[in-house]
């Protein structure tokens, strides 16, 4: 497969990598353990998280509009992470290891496929919070992903 170089194109297969509802709920169950570790590490630590939390915005916003339509990178995913864990060490680790986990247990074990984390780090990361916000909203919880890829189109 060719490189994706826009995100609305990597949406709507973001979305086919997602197929199965079991996958996508799990995905929704570890996003939700991370914005739980977020928001306890905001309470915990404000004058640190969130700087933090706002230079890993910029990161991911200037990495998914320079960096990702042109090659794979893990160095801005990898450079959010240490600012979310250096902001708060005894937390951020559980809600980023237990993200993942819950989202790479429903790729492995439900869908059969390699997560696009590892080709499109960046925006997995977005689709995954754009996918979140979207089943927060009742959208996408069934089978059927042709309301969800409607909508965003």
């Amino acid at each position: 497969m060719s490189r994706i170089d826009h995100i609305e194109t990597f949406w709507l297969y973001y979305l086919s990598e997602h197929a199965d509802p079991t996958t996508r709920a799990l995905h929704f169950v570890g996003t939700t353990g991370f914005f739980v570790a977020l928001a306890s590490s905001l309470w915990l630590s404000p004058l640190t998280t969130g700087p933090a939390l706002a230079a890993a915005f910029l990161t991911l916003s200037g990495a998914s509009r320079f960096i990702e339509p042109r090659r794979t990178s893990f160095l801005p995913g990898a450079l959010v992470v240490v600012l979310l864990v250096a902001a708060m060490p005894t937390i951020m680790p559980f809600g980023i290891v237990f993200g993942y986990l819950c989202a790479w247990v429903g790729h492995f074990n439900f869908e059969g496929n390699r997560p696009a984390t590892f080709r499109y780090p960046v925006w997995s990361l977005i689709c995954d919070l754009r996918m979140y916000r979207r089943m927060c909203r009742g959208q996408l919880w069934t089978g059927d992903l042709s309301r969800g890829v409607l909508e965003s189109a």
